[in-house]
């Protein structure tokens, strides 16, 4: 039978589809909304017994104290959160971190970004600064604990710092040098005394230990028995009271026992220094006449000789111990921030930059007022991630404060497990804590998902 359609009648009903001239119904499960939540049901009942029900259990867990379900505490838990001092500590720092680590990382991120587009070796130096992220937290936690190790034989950051000093300073001749004990010598600030005043005719003894072999100047000579007093001066003699064997007398120059040279005597009367010598190379010395014309005076070894030298900064300890730490996690991260940040350099327009750099902007201009606009939304994502991040951090500040500092360097998620399991035995404060880490948190994923749908739109 002859086809009978008219393709230039308007009046005819339009052909009907393959699908729909064979009886086929698309239209039912395969595009309704149930076959989406059909998908999504797995994901939903994970994240229901992974994410839903710990929030749950963990809220109504806050309002029981540490005796379990039987001690109903209410707010409670949440009254002590904010009148404990270690909570509060926890507070001050997680604060700190927000403030300071975000920021810091997104520099160092944008500033190595900008320099691996300048820098012939691009990809070995992203390689290098990126390495640390497949580093553990625990493992860099055990790395920094040697980094900042106070001894500078063994902590690379006080020998470095150490190396640096020594370069321009030359430290004192005898550090810890100690008068010999029972010597008639007192310790006066970080020096030493006489306890009696002396006078003319009578040499001073001033016998000093616990100084090592190396610390003797090669050019050292014995020191004299007796030095012989000069006329109407004060004469002494400075000395290492020791010989091999510990032999000989304390307090008595003995055969083989050197002198000090170097060595800055003071005369002291009344508190006042009224004169001052150095020894020679036997330890020898001989105080100016005008320091002894008004009386027997005080001999005093100056505290310049014997400061300790410079040995770096204990990094572990209560002052500098959240800074140290900080500096560990930028380490970390700061490859993280960079390989985002290049990627969004990578995706801005060269015609802006160059727009720029032809109407005479400078290249600090063309990176202030076009480069970083541009990567602005770039920005705001790494530093949310981040504020995420180090809300939650814990890891790494257990590793590095082990021991006496980690109060000191405490922050919330590690008040956490110390309330709950860490000795304090109070999963209901631990609770309250998590509830209000949470709280914390919040805000920056609200702020990430309005993004995200604003960019989906």
């Amino acid at each position: 039978m002859a086809d009978t359609t008219d393709p230039t009648r308007i009046d005819q009903p339009p052909p009907r589809k393959p699908a729909e001239a064979a009886g086929d119904d698309s239209r039912g499960l395969g595009t309704g909304r149930l076959l989406g939540w059909l998908f999504l049901l797995p994901a939903l009942l994970v994240l229901a017994v992974l994410v839903v029900y710990p929030i749950v259990w963990t809220l109504i867990r806050s309002l029981f104290g540490a005796e379990g379900w039987s001690d109903f505490a209410g707010l409670g838990n949440y009254q002590d959160l904010f009148t404990d001092d270690d909570t509060f500590t926890a507070l001050k720092n997680n604060l700190i971190w927000v403030l300071v680590v975000p920021a810091v990382v997104t520099a160092f991120g944008l500033v190595f970004a900008v320099l691996t587009e300048r820098v012939k070796f691009a990809t070995a130096f992203k390689l290098v600064i990126f390495m640390p992220m497949a580093v553990s937290m625990l493992a860099a936690g055990i790395i920094f604990r040697l980094v900042y190790d106070r001894d500078a034989d063994k902590g690379v950051a006080n020998a470095a710092l150490v190396t640096v000093h020594d370069a321009f300073s030359e430290g004192a001749p005898y550090p810890g040098a100690r008068p010999r004990p029972n010597g008639g010598i007192d310790e006066e600030g970080g020096g030493f005394i006489t306890a009696a005043p002396s006078g003319p005719g009578t040499p001073v003894l001033l016998p000093l230990v616990a100084l090592p072999d190396d610390k003797i100047p090669a050019d050292a000579l014995p020191a004299p028995a007796a030095p012989p007093a000069t006329g109407p001066a004060l004469s002494g003699v400075v000395w290492l009271d020791f010989s091999r064997g510990n032999v000989g007398k304390p307090g008595q120059v003995d055969p083989g026992e050197r002198g000090l040279p170097g060595v800055r005597v003071e005369a002291v009367r009344d508190g006042r220094t009224v004169g001052s010598a150095t020894t020679g190379t036997d330890g020898s010395f001989t105080l100016p006449e005008e320091a002894t014309a008004d009386g027997p005076v005080q001999v005093r070894l100056a505290e310049s000789n014997f400061a300790q030298s410079f040995a770096g900064y204990d990094w572990l300890g209560p002052n500098l111990i959240t800074p140290a730490i900080i500096g560990a996690y930028v380490w970390m991260w700061a490859g993280f921030a960079m390989v985002l940040i290049a990627a969004g350099l990578a995706a801005i327009p060269r015609d802006a930059l160059e727009a720029a750099r032809v109407d005479g902007a400078t290249e600090w201009q063309v990176f202030r007022r076009v480069t970083v606009p541009l990567l602005a939304p770039v920005l705001v994502v790494v530093m949310v991630t981040l504020v995420i991040n180090v809300l939650k951090v814990f890891d790494l500040v257990y590793i590095i404060s082990l021991g006496s500092s980690q109060k000191e360097a405490n922050v919330l998620a590690l008040q956490m497990y110390l309330a709950s399991f860490g000795g304090g035995n109070n999963q209901g404060l631990g609770s309250a804590i998590g509830i209000v880490l949470f709280l914390l948190v919040l805000p920056a994923m609200l702020f990430n998902i309005r993004r995200f749908r604003r960019e989906n739109k």
